[in-house]
């Protein structure tokens, strides 16, 4: 009431001074918004190791068509040498005249060679400091030149990166086959007591049998043509890969993280195979600090019969039941697996399950003890338990 009271004492002359001041603020300003003919749209980025430096391949989305598409989202990519990251952005926007934003790139992906020579955090130095790059974009490996990859042509979209993230959307998560990790959570755990994390790695190959391009136009050669595939996993060390988990120990973390719904397993009905869907799954990873110290890794699973690779009686096709047998056959390669995981981490020296985070948590005097010799000295207990869908 008080509010209406004012508005209505005000004299009109007022009313129009404010009326035109917004007006000339609406027309006048540009609302912090850049010309889309003026910008570099960055998608994704491959970052490889030089002499000089660095080398940044840039994925950019270009505002009209092209005839490396008919539609959808065209691209082009440009790559820069420099002395540091920044320097390679700076000479990407002298090369087309283009202003570099980097607010929608989803994809960094760091070449194999330079991971394993070097902590990768002076690749991701520039991305960590830019204030409008997302916490969500996807981390990566690849098997070979980030930059090849990047300007590889893919056989499934019109941008290579686009291809690739679909690998890691939440469908592919929930498959298990793939290991997602972000700048975000790369960061968190370079810079936290485990110094350890995770990556996807990807390989790339190429797609048999070409792929037309539809409205005309001739078919995309097939030697040009690229599918990715990320089921392995890169482990690092204070920010270097040191060591890479294979797609049955990618599984088998997966599983322990409590991410599978829908994924599929393999086992044995004797000597026939058979494949099971995972329906329920929890998973953890607890540290005991017993009189050495135990990693207790549980998993607990509900499957269901997917699939067999022999025929069967339509009997067997209308039931998801799992028999005993199978299910033991599963436990003994899920056991397997997990041991494999195991090793390949401690062996890399690699903190995985953040055990030395959840110490450092739970007691500081425990910490100092332990932290050079926790995982040198650390066990495994593994408990799965499977059940059959009823």
């Amino acid at each position: 009431m008080k509010l209406r009271k004012f508005l209505h004492t005000l004299p009109m002359k007022l009313y129009l001074i404010l009326a035109a001041i917004v007006v000339f603020a609406f027309f006048s300003n540009d609302f912090g918004l850049v010309d889309i003919q003026k910008t570099a749209i960055i998608l994704a980025a491959g970052i490889d190791k030089t002499e000089r430096g660095f080398s940044v391949t840039a994925q950019i989305a270009v505002p009209k068509g092209s005839d490396r598409t008919t539609g959808g989202t065209s691209s082009v990519e440009i790559e820069a040498e420099g002395e540091t990251v920044s320097d390679c952005i700076s000479l990407i926007f002298a090369k087309t005249g283009w202003v570099p934003k980097l607010v929608f790139c989803d994809l960094i992906v760091i070449g194999e060679e330079a991971a394993r020579e070097e902590d990768i955090i002076s690749h991701l130095n520039y991305f960590l400091r830019n204030d409008y790059m997302p916490d969500s974009c996807m981390l990566a490996v690849c098997a070979g030149k980030a930059g090849a990859l990047i300007s590889s042509p893919s056989a499934i979209d019109d941008a290579s990166s686009l291809a690739i993230t679909k690998l890691f959307s939440d469908a592919a998560q929930k498959s298990g086959m793939v290991a997602v990790s972000t700048l975000k959570d790369f960061t968190i755990g370079y810079y936290g007591v485990s110094e350890s994390g995770f990556l996807p790695y990807i390989r790339m190959n190429t797609q048999e049998g070409g792929q037309s391009a539809g409205d005309g136009h001739a078919a995309v050669p097939e030697e040009n043509q690229k599918v990715y595939i990320a089921e392995e996993t890169a482990l690092f060390k204070k920010g270097r890969m040191v060591a890479l988990l294979t797609r049955e120990e990618t599984f088998a973390f997966s599983l322990l993280r409590g991410k599978v719904f829908s994924g599929t397993l393999n086992a044995m009905d004797g000597e026939k195979p058979v494949t099971l869907t995972v329906v329920r799954n929890k998973g953890g990873v607890s540290l005991k600090m017993k009189e050495v110290p135990t990693a207790e890794l549980s998993l607990s699973l509900t499957l269901r019969l997917c699939c067999r690779g022999v025929s069967a009686a339509i009997t067997d096709i209308a039931s998801d039941s799992v028999s005993p047998e199978i299910l033991q056959s599963a436990h003994d390669l899920l056991i397997e697996h997990v041991e494999k995981l195991f090793t390949t981490a401690k062996e890399a020296g690699c903190d995985l399950f953040m055990l030395r985070r959840d110490l450092f948590r739970r007691s500081l005097k425990e910490y100092a003890k332990w932290k050079d010799a926790l995982l040198p000295a650390l066990q495994l207990s593994p408990k799965i338990a499977l059940n059959s869908m009823k």
